[in-house]
């Protein structure tokens, strides 16, 4: 018992911003703006399953909070802070403190102190990091909100995570001359995702519907069309594919692009008249922001056209839980 909360206090308890109540209690307290909403995210990382076992603590510490940060960041919502439960099967200091330091980095980053937390021993290293926000209940990008005629966006680079997931399972791209090159420039966004958090704070009231890509564009923007009882066509040549796939088959930059999981950016619906607010605001954050496609009102109908009209096909729609 006396180890577990030594371990706390050196890891895991360093100073929260004032209004607040971290570590020390049996909760932590957090300020809400009057006329806000709570948003709260939760999610599991465990190890193999959503992370490799030698994979670097300290981006994995980032990549923990990452993944819940893209949620509150899916919502439109201000982060307002986090806990972490951690289990392993043993304790080490080194590990311990590297992965602190890349989760603190981030949450500092992004305005999303860490107030509390658990520790327990287990088989396998397993993360489950709950974080808190609020936003306008009147203004939050909910999935059902998509509109008939609205324009889809997304944020960031698409594919990269995915073809660094299959290399690093030992797959080779065919003609891949060099993959020790290719996984190193798409490793970091696999291992360190970059949700687009103060970008996304300045959506509602522009955008109608918004997720994070984590499973894959497809089956993801499966969820908001399914919500929102619409359809989509989105345009594959507009797709901001990261440029280290170039020299893929075509077939393994569809799947990666159109299927692949680990983006953690946005995927957000929003009218033809938002536009220019929508780059402008890109541009003030230092954000990529792509306009993909197009919401029709067929309930269920997903196409994917490219520039000559080519019907794009991909059996690989998205990552499975289970």
């Amino acid at each position: 018992m006396g180890r577990e909360f030594d371990l706390i206090d050196r890891y895991f308890s360093r100073k929260v911003p004032a209004g607040y109540l971290g570590g020390g209690d049996d909760c932590a307290l957090l300020p809400v703006a009057s006329g806000m909403q709570m948003a709260v995210s939760t999610d599991l990382l465990i190890e193999g399953r959503h992370f490799f076992p030698d994979v670097s603590p300290r981006t994995l510490g980032h990549k923990a909070l990452a993944v819940n940060l893209s949620d509150l960041a899916a919502m439109g919502a201000k982060p307002l802070g986090c806990v972490l439960g951690i289990a392993m099967p043993a304790i080490d200091e080194s590990w311990l403190a590297a992965f602190a330091d890349g989760f603190y980095a981030l949450a500092d980053a992004a305005g999303c102190p860490l107030v509390g937390g658990d520790t327990t021993a287990a088989d396998k290293i397993t993360l489950c990091v709950t974080v808190f926000g609020q936003v306008d209940p009147a203004l939050a990008l909910r999935r059902s909100s998509a509109h008939a005629g609205d324009d889809i966006w997304v944020t960031g680079l698409l594919g990269g995570p995915h073809v660094a997931l299959r290399l690093l399972q030992g797959h080779v791209p065919p003609g891949c001359n060099n993959t020790a090159a290719l996984l190193a420039q798409v490793r970091s966004s696999l291992e360190q995702p970059l949700p687009p958090v103060a970008f996304s704070q300045g959506l509602p009231g522009l955008a109608h519907a918004a997720l994070d890509i984590s499973d894959g564009l497809l089956q993801d923007l499966g969820h908001i069309l399914k919500a929102s009882r619409c359809g989509a066509q989105l345009f594959y040549d507009n797709l901001p594919i990261d440029p280290a796939l170039a020299g893929l088959s075509q077939a393994w930059q569809e799947e990666a692009v159109l299927g692949g999981g680990d983006v953690y950016q946005l995927c957000f619906t929003a009218p033809v008249t938002s536009r220019s607010a929508i780059q402008a605001l890109a541009h003030q954050h230092g954000v990529l922001a792509t306009h993909i496609g197009t919401i029709v009102p067929q309930a269920g109908q997903l196409h994917v056209m490219r520039n000559n009209g080519q019907v794009v096909s991909v059996a690989h729609h998205g990552f499975q839980h289970f």
